[in-house]
């Protein structure tokens, strides 16, 4: 790759670059596609943790709930996602930071963009807008029902349960939506910066 070709790609990126050498300016490619990787293990860390955080919650409590079946089975229900959940989130973490070994910028560029357009565009990709009520009314459910220090029979039965969790669910669903979707934003905006510098890689002779 010519010099002069390096500096022109970088510039896209950053207008106020000094001359560099080949070197220097291959090392600033590499680190800016591995940032712009980093954001996308940041929101997959993030995940994981919450997934962790959610199964020790669901643990303890269902521990402290071993007479309540239906308290059960809703805690259950919402373990086995969260479970699948957290290992295909550390499946994508792994798959994401796997270092570049003998692999070319180009290269290693090419298979991350594959994966990322996959969850982010492929057929699957809109299937968080299914899950969202789901998980929400499970983990509501979970946690109201816990707190109120009543069997699950029993907080369905009032009154006053039953509208608070009528009421909140328009806020909570669209809490969770418009996180959902900004998180979504800002995803395909730094994947697009990646297939824009791949596609630059791709036209150099």
């Amino acid at each position: 790759m010519k010099n002069n070709e390096l500096q022109k790609i970088w510039k896209t990126i950053d207008t106020e670059i000094n001359q560099k050498s080949k070197d220097e300016l291959n090392l600033l490619l590499t680190s800016k596609a591995k940032r712009t990787i980093n954001k996308f293990l940041v929101v997959m860390s993030i995940s994981i943790l919450i997934c962790t955080g959610l199964l020790i919650y669901l643990t303890i409590t269902s521990l402290n709930r071993q007479n309540d079946l239906i308290y059960l089975i809703n805690n259950a229900t919402l373990g086995i996602v969260t479970i699948i959940s957290l290992i295909s989130g550390l499946l994508s973490w792994y798959k994401i930071q796997n270092n570049r070994y003998n692999q070319s910028l180009k290269n290693w560029l090419e298979t991350r963009i594959n994966l990322l357009s996959k969850w982010l565009t492929g057929k699957f990709s809109k299937l968080y807008l299914f899950f969202i009520p789901f998980l929400y009314v499970l983990t509501v459910l979970s946690i109201h029902v816990y707190f109120e220090n009543k069997s699950f029979i029993e907080v369905l039965n009032t009154q006053e349960s039953i509208i608070g969790l009528i009421v909140g669910a328009p806020i909570g669903l669209f809490v969770s939506y418009f996180g959902a979707r900004k998180i979504r934003k800002y995803q395909l905006h730094n994947l697009e910066f990646l297939k824009d510098l791949h596609g630059r890689l791709c036209n150099l002779r």
